[in-house]
This record gives C-alpha cells, sequence and structure tokens, in this order.
C-alpha cells in the first residue's frame, strides 16, 4: 500500500474514532434518560404517569435506532470547491459543542455526494468513499469532480461501485447507501405524492433503490411514517428473508415486511395457483360477488314460524324480518356485527309477544333470556341472518359452482370453472385478498349480548387515558416516535407489554400504513391491489418491478398492472443500467427473449462484463452432470473470492423440483436449489441452469428471471436444444 494511501487511512481513521465516540456516548444518554423516567414508578396524577411513559418510550425509541446502527456508520466525504468539508454517514450526529460532526446520508445536504458528476459537480471537487469494516478504516477511494478546486488535495484508490458489485454475496442483500448512483438517487428523493413506479431490468438495483427510499421517507416524514410505519411486500418469504438487513442497517425499525399469503393475521398461504386460476380469482368482479354473497346471507323465511317457549306461544313473522333486516343494514356495520341490532330487535319482538301485555322492565328482561336460551329462537334466528366465517363462505362458493353462479356479478363462466375447489384443499395465495374481502364484509362474530354498564364505563376510562396521552406527548414535543396515545394508555391500564410498532401493525387487518413498497409488483393481481389500497389509506406507494419479468401474459403498461391503483400513478421512472449481471449474460437472455417473440420494453445495458460469464454443458444425464458442473463451479468460486464464500443457485422448472433427488451434499449452505419463482428478486455469484428449454414452459418471463440472477457467471446443463436465440461457448467437458 503506498504511502500516501495509508496516511490517508490514518487521517480518516481519526475521524471515524471520533464520530463512534459521538455515537457511543448518544446511546448512553438516551438509555441513561429512558432508565431515570423509569425509575419515577407508578406514582403520582395519571398525567405525571403518563407524561413518565412518554420520555422512557420516546427515549428509548431513540436508543434502538442509534443501536442498529453500528457497521460503517461513516462512508463518504465531500471537500468543496470553497475548502469546506462533510462527512456523510448512516445517522446525523453533531459534536458536543453542536457542530454538525457527520450528515445523515438522507438530508439535503448530501445530495451531492450521490449527485454530482464531472458535468454538473455541484460545488464538490473531490467525493471520498470511505470503506471500513466495523470501525476501522479499510481504504478510500476518490472521484475528481472539478480539477481546478482539487490541487491541494490527495487521491486515492477506484471504483468503489465496481469493487462492491464484485464482492462475494454471502445469501442476504446489503445496503448501497455507499454506492448510490445518480439515477438511483434521484428516484429515492423524488418528491412524489401517490403512486411512484420504478420500473427496472434485472441488476438494476430496483429493489434496493425502493428499501432506501423507504428509510429517505422515515427521515423526511418521519412524525407521520412513525405513527403509521411502512409495509414492504415481496415475492416470497426467502426474499425477505434476503432483504431483511437493509433497513436495520440503515437505523430504521418502523417496517413491517410480508407477502401477499401473510398479509392477513394468523393465516398464511403458500400454493401457487396456474397464472390463468390466479387470473381469475384477482378480476375486481368478486368485489360485487362477494358483498352479494354476503348479502344472500340475510335471508326471509318462507313462512311466518311459531316458537312454543316456556309454555307460551310466539310468532316470528316475515314483516319481522324484513324490518329488522332493513334497518340492520342501515348502520352500514359488517355482516357478523350489524347481526346484533337484527337479532336483539327479534328477540325483543318475541319477548313482548311472550309478556302478554306486561311491560316492566324485569319481566321483560326474564323473557329475553328465555328467547335467548332457546335452541329453537337461535336457530330461526341464525338462519335468517347466518353468521359464517371468510374461509367457510369463500370454501362454499369455491366447492359449488351453482351457488357461485347465483350470487355471482361479472365473472366469467370460464373463470367460475377455473376457481372450483374441494373443501379442505390447501389455499392459494391468490385466495388471501378474497379472504381480506370477506373479512372486510363479514368482521368480527359476536355474541347475542349488549355492552354492559361495566364495559361501557371502561371504554369512558379508556378514552380518557388516550386523551392524557396525547396531552403528553404534545406538551413534551415528543411526536414523531414510535409511541401513540392509544398505546401509551393501554400501557397506562396494564392492558399490555410495549410492542414494537411493527409487531402491532402485523397482529392488527385493519392498521392503516404511511407508505407501501410492492416488490415484483407486475405479479400482482387486480385484487391484490384492492387488498393492498385497503391499507394504505393516502395512496403513498412505491412500486417496483419489471414488466419484461412477468409470468404468463406479458402487461403492456404499468397503469394496466396497477388495476385499481392505476389512477393514483404519478410517476414512472425508468433505471436502465445493470450493476449486477455481466454484459454477456444481460445481452443474451433480452436476444432469447426477443429471438422468442417478447422484446425487451425495458432493455438494459451492463456496466460491467467478466471473461467467460457463460458456459454451456450437453450432457443425457442431466443430474450427474449437474452433480459435477457444481463441484467445478464450487471449486472455480473458491479460486475468484475465497474458500467457503460466495452463492451458488442451482435453478430448475418447478415440474423438475418436485421429482429430482440431488445428493444430500448439494444442500450445502452455499448452494440453494430453486425454481424461477423462488429465484425472483435475489441474486447469486453462480447460477446453474437445468434444461433451460423446461424452464421456458412456465413462460417467457420465467427464463428471462432465471438467465439474470448471476453476477459473476451462468452455467446452462441442458439435454434438449437451447432455446431460439442462444448463442455461446460450450465448457470444455
Amino acid at each position: 500500500m503506498p504511502n500516501t494511501e495509508v496516511g490517508e487511512i490514518a487521517h480518516e481513521q481519526e475521524f471515524v474514532d471520533r464520530a463512534y465516540e459521538v455515537l457511543d456516548r448518544q446511546r448512553a444518554q438516551f438509555r441513561a434518560t429512558q432508565r431515570q423516567a423509569e425509575a419515577q414508578g407508578a406514582w403520582g396524577t395519571p398525567q405525571a404517569r403518563t407524561e413518565r411513559d412518554v420520555t422512557a418510550a420516546h427515549y428509548g425509541d431513540r436508543a434502538a435506532r442509534l443501536e442498529r446502527i453500528e457497521d460503517r456508520l461513516v462512508f463518504g466525504r465531500l471537500d468543496n470547491d470553497d475548502q469546506s468539508t462533510m462527512y456523510v454517514g448512516r445517522a446525523g450526529l453533531k459534536s458536543p459543542d453542536g457542530t454538525r460532526l457527520l450528515t445523515d446520508w438522507r438530508a439535503p445536504a448530501a445530495t451531492p455526494f450521490y449527485q454530482a458528476t464531472g458535468l454538473d459537480p455541484q460545488g464538490v471537487a473531490r467525493r471520498r468513499h470511505i470503506s471500513t469494516r466495523m470501525r476501522t478504516v479499510v481504504g478510500v477511494e476518490d472521484e475528481l469532480l472539478n480539477s481546478e478546486k482539487a490541487t491541494h488535495l490527495q487521491f486515492q484508490g477506484e471504483g468503489a461501485l465496481m469493487a462492491a458489485v464484485g464482492a462475494a454475496r454471502d445469501g442476504h442483500m446489503g445496503d448501497i447507501v455507499a454506492t448510490i448512483q445518480a439515477e438511483q438517487d434521484r428516484v429515492i428523493r423524488a418528491d412524489t405524492k401517490g403512486v411512484l413506479v420504478v420500473q427496472g431490468g434485472p441488476g438494476t438495483g430496483k429493489t434496493a433503490v425502493a428499501l432506501h427510499r423507504a428509510a429517505y421517507l422515515l427521515y423526511n416524514q418521519r412524525e407521520r411514517l412513525e405513527r403509521s410505519g411502512v409495509l414492504i411486500v415481496g415475492p416470497t418469504r426467502a426474499f425477505l428473508r434476503y432483504i431483511e438487513r437493509v433497513l436495520p442497517s440503515l437505523g430504521e425499525t418502523g417496517v413491517v415486511s410480508l407477502t401477499m399469503g401473510d398479509l392477513l393475521p394468523g393465516f398464511s398461504a403458500h400454493e401457487i395457483d396456474p397464472p390463468a386460476v390466479a387470473q381469475a380469482k384477482g378480476n375486481l368482479a368478486w368485489i360485487d360477488t362477494l358483498k352479494n354473497a354476503v348479502r344472500d346471507l340475510q335471508r326471509l323465511p318462507n313462512e311466518d314460524v311459531v316458537l312454543h317457549l316456556h309454555g307460551r306461544k310466539a310468532t316470528l313473522t316475515i314483516d319481522m324480518v324484513r324490518a329488522a333486516r332493513t334497518r340492520a343494514r342501515r348502520t352500514g356495520k359488517a355482516h357478523n356485527e350489524a347481526r346484533d341490532s337484527f337479532a336483539l330487535e327479534l328477540i325483543d319482538g318475541l319477548a313482548t309477544q311472550l309478556a302478554s301485555g306486561e311491560t316492566d322492565a324485569d319481566t321483560l328482561a326474564w323473557w329475553r333470556d328465555i328467547v335467548r336460551e332457546s335452541k329453537d329462537a337461535r336457530r330461526e334466528i341464525n338462519l335468517c341472518w347466518m353468521p359464517t366465517t371468510p374461509t367457510t363462505l369463500l370454501s362454499r362458493l369455491y366447492a359449488r359452482p351453482d351457488y357461485l353462479t347465483r350470487v355471482n356479478r361479472g365473472l366469467s363462466t370460464e373463470q367460475i370453472d377455473l376457481c372450483r375447489r374441494a373443501p379442505g384443499e390447501p389455499w392459494a395465495i391468490a385466495d388471501v385478498p378474497l379472504l381480506d374481502e370477506l373479512d372486510e364484509l363479514l368482521g368480527y362474530s359476536s355474541t347475542l349480548t349488549r355492552k354492559s354498564a361495566p364495559h361501557l364505563a371502561a371504554e369512558h376510562s379508556h378514552n380518557e387515558e388516550i386523551e392524557r396521552a396525547q396531552a403528553a406527548i404534545s406538551g413534551q414535543d415528543l411526536g414523531g416516535g414510535l409511541v401513540d396515545a392509544e398505546t401509551l394508555a393501554r400501557l397506562a391500564r396494564g392492558e399490555e407489554e410495549w410492542k414494537p410498532l411493527s409487531e402491532r401493525a402485523r397482529e392488527d387487518r385493519a392498521w392503516a400504513y404511511g407508505h407501501v413498497v410492492v416488490d415484483e409488483a407486475q405479479e400482482l393481481t387486480p385484487m391484490m391491489w384492492h387488498s393492498l389500497l385497503r391499507r394504505c389509506p393516502s395512496r403513498s406507494f412505491t412500486v417496483v418491478g419489471d414488466l419484461d419479468q412477468a409470468r404468463g401474459n406479458r402487461p403492456s403498461s404499468w397503469y394496466e398492472t396497477l388495476g385499481p391503483a392505476g389512477p393514483g400513478l404519478t410517476e414512472e421512472c425508468v433505471l436502465t443500467i445493470s450493476y449486477r449481471t455481466p454484459r454477456t449474460l444481460t445481452d443474451l437472455a433480452q436476444n432469447v427473449q426477443e429471438a422468442l417473440g417478447y422484446p425487451a420494453h425495458f432493455p438494459v445495458v451492463a456496466a460491467r462484463d467478466l471473461p467467460d460469464a457463460l458456459a454451456m454443458t450437453q450432457t443425457n444425464d442431466l443430474e450427474a452432470e449437474t452433480q459435477r458442473v457444481l463441484e467445478i463451479e464450487c471449486e472455480l468460486l473458491d479460486e475468484s473470492v475465497g474458500e467457503g464464500l460466495g452463492q451458488v443457485a442451482i435453478i430448475l422448472s418447478e415440474e423438475r423440483a418436485r421429482t429430482w433427488g440431488l445428493q444430500p451434499e448439494v444442500k450445502a449452505q452455499r448452494v440453494s436449489i430453486l425454481t424461477p419463482l423462488q429465484a425472483k428478486g435475489l441474486e447469486f455469484d453462480v447460477t446453474i441452469l437445468v434444461e433451460p428449454s423446461e424452464i421456458l414452459t412456465g413462460g417467457p418471463g420465467d427464463l428471462f428471471v432465471a438467465m439474470t440472477r448471476s453476477t459473476r457467471r451462468l452455467h446452462a446443463v441442458h439435454a434438449q436444444e437451447l432455446p431460439a436465440g442462444w448463442t455461446g461457448q460450450v465448457a470444455d467437458n
């Protein structure tokens, strides 16, 4: 290492040490303030206790946010034309004297670190990338932006971005905060209201951009978003595990990550329908169809029903049921909730008949209890307004096409047939939006009891607690934390332990998020969008995807893809540079798509290429040859990045994945065996593509995904002819 570089590293180490010293002190101060507030105990007025809880929760939140920032606290430095210097990092820090020490990467002042160029230096003479390993500086990389203003500066290294791109993969996405490129930064900082679409081909960094945009919004709209949180919707659980470290590494915790199959609390669906079935279940006609199915549960009896109760007779008339049904519907409540008022009105009517003119309250209450306890009365009332659950009703609709046809409001006969499902079969991901819609229409399943006086008193007390909590938050100017007045009220009453926002939001189906990030959004159906819109009343979305990677029929535009979210589309950004995938592989994948009759809507240009990025092996024994190729590729990877480092994926068709028996040693920690759908959004150093022509049967989008997961090398193992447009070098056998 040259002496000048050693000196520059030592100089930056001094600053990094100072930054960590301030970070450690700030963490300790926040925790001390939290403990001091908690030590005051449960004494004093209700308002004083609430103020104590507000203070403790606020400083606990701030400490937790800083405690998640450890590695690579400082990563950048700007030397400006006026010879001033600014350091950029994961959090904003001030020196003990109050001067700015470190600028948060999301602050407006940090924008030139990402957007300054030689043509537009934005007042910057030199941009420096500082590489650290935990708290130790290991390298610096400099970029000259204004030579006339940089004569007094030393320059070291080159290619911070290429070093990051070429690093071995470890199975988790890393943040790109130190190497965000100008076109990416413009998307991250976009001042867009409504739906922002980020269209990007393989390797353009669209997922990382979306996650960093979420962190940016949490920084710039903290007061709003830390009360409501951010929802991230990914295609698979494997994908969510892959990205799970990014936002915490940026100091953000108010985020919920889910797949569409896990959208409903306490319910999970994993099955994947064929594209035609998923499309049928995704039709917006289900909204009116399900609404009609629920109304169909609110029935009039065919004739008046005579009930014999406790030696007396009462008649449940059609007119009584009709009047009660009309009033219950006018409440606007969900089916199971409106059933309370419906049933209580009928109980009152029957009790009045049984009382035979006696009007004192005790007598009427006694007869109401008689009606409630009667199996016959309960059965007849239930038959008129049947309580049910979402899974029960949807199972009946799927299993009985005649029933679905009767309540249908816009589904085609073919779609009804495609949705047929025997009772007891596993639920599919495409079923979740329909269950969600029924959950909204049905509401909770309640009992036939009114709220008691103690219950009403408890509600009143709880509302007073909420008012005190809100007053404490406002009075201490501690808004914008992760704790809201509702939660503090429950804590004060001892009803629950403190839970992070992410847990509370995940457990609450009706939670309203402040912002939603949707990845691989080209795969969502209109009904899925309908469910997500319900969870974000502000309609604030960052939508990420690639129309060229869509399964089934390829959509022609994002407006079409967004379904009911389409009218909210306010901006569409296109990322055009692939930083991950070698040029040999991006060009090949796009050539194959064009030869198949699906030219790329949004072609990408690779930022780099690698020698020997593509290999093909033809064989008559796919399993044995794949084993052999895997061993070779792992050896080559060991030589390139170090023994045992890097990630390898074997990608094969869904049918072959179900029947193929690879040796146990194949499933090593660095090796994943995936279908194209499971590989969506992931990246690997090396991919071994088994029988590309079989993968093509799942659609050109599946093959496009499979061909573009590699950061270093793609090796195709095949017995059949390769798809049209595939050219390249055959591996040496």
